[in-house]
Formats: C-alpha cells, structure tokens, sequence
C-alpha cells in the first residue's frame, strides 16, 4: 500500500468562519494557517494546496495580549535614506484591523508560492458581517481560546 498524495484537481475546498471576538490574534491566526494550508484534513499533501477558505470576522475585536499595543510596531521602508515608517499597532487596530490580522496570518504560512496563493483564500472582516453567504459557510467549532489561559494586560 503507498502513500496517498493529493492532486490539485481532486481538492474539495469548503468555507468557514472563525470569530476573533474575544480571543487573542496569534491564536485566531495560527488556526486560519493551518486551515489555509489544509493541515486540519487527513488527505494534507505538502506540496499541494489542500486548504480551505478562510472568513474571519470581528478582526477589530481580536485582542493583543500583554503590552504589544503600545511596544509593538508595523515598519515599513521605502528604500531611500530615512524612508522608514513606523505605526504602532494601537492606531494600526484603530485604523485597520483588517490589516493587522492579514500580516498576522501571513507571518504564520511558510514562505514559498504555495502559501502565497493560500492567501488569496483568506477573507478578513472588521466587523461580524461578511458578503460570502451564497457560499454557506460553516462556523468553526474548534474552541480557539482555552479559558484556564487568560492573557494580562493588553486590550482585554
């Protein structure tokens, strides 16, 4: 008997939401990765996108645990001398916390073409609506917030 490996046109792909209300960003995005790059089925193949489509909503109320709101920066540079800009992760939850939970997201994906498609299946929503109804989504069950593991300080 071999070992099954998944080709990309036999991948049924399913929708479902996870609700960041509540619980702290790593956790809400360390579970989309994982469902993004289709670890949570048995048929994962490594080098064939198996993941699933991914709606996460209320990002603007996904807390940050400890003192990262005030100490923790988005950077980015232009290139040029002085060309570096940093916002603190207070405004940039203010501003965008769309954003914020994409990059959240994107740091936890392996940095190859592969997940860099997976991100086009991830749809992220300030608010508790969304526009994906006529595809049926399915809320994801699995707790994301273990309530003995209760974060200090921060936005909680």
């Amino acid at each position: 008997m071999g070992t099954f490996m998944a080709k990309p046109g036999e991948v049924e792909r399913k929708w479902y939401v996870l609700d960041a209300a509540g619980v702290p960003m790593g956790r809400t995005a360390a579970e989309a990765a994982r469902m993004l790059r289709g670890k949570h089925k048995p048929e994962f193949t490594p080098h064939v996108d198996t993941g699933d489509f991914i709606i996460i909503v209320n990002a603007d109320k996904a807390l940050l645990t400890g003192r990262k709101l005030d100490q923790k920066y988005y950077r980015t540079h232009s290139g040029y001398v002085g060309g570096l800009k940093e916002t603190l992760y207070r405004s940039l939850m203010q501003k965008r916390p769309e954003f914020a939970m994409e990059l959240a997201v994107k740091g936890m994906l392996p940095k190859n073409n592969l997940s860099r498609h997976s991100m086009t299946r991830l749809k992220v929503y300030a608010g508790a609506e969304h526009p994906h109804a006529a595809q049926r989504p399915e809320a994801w069950t699995q707790n994301l917030w273990d309530a003995k593991r209760r974060p200090t300080g921060g936005n909680v």
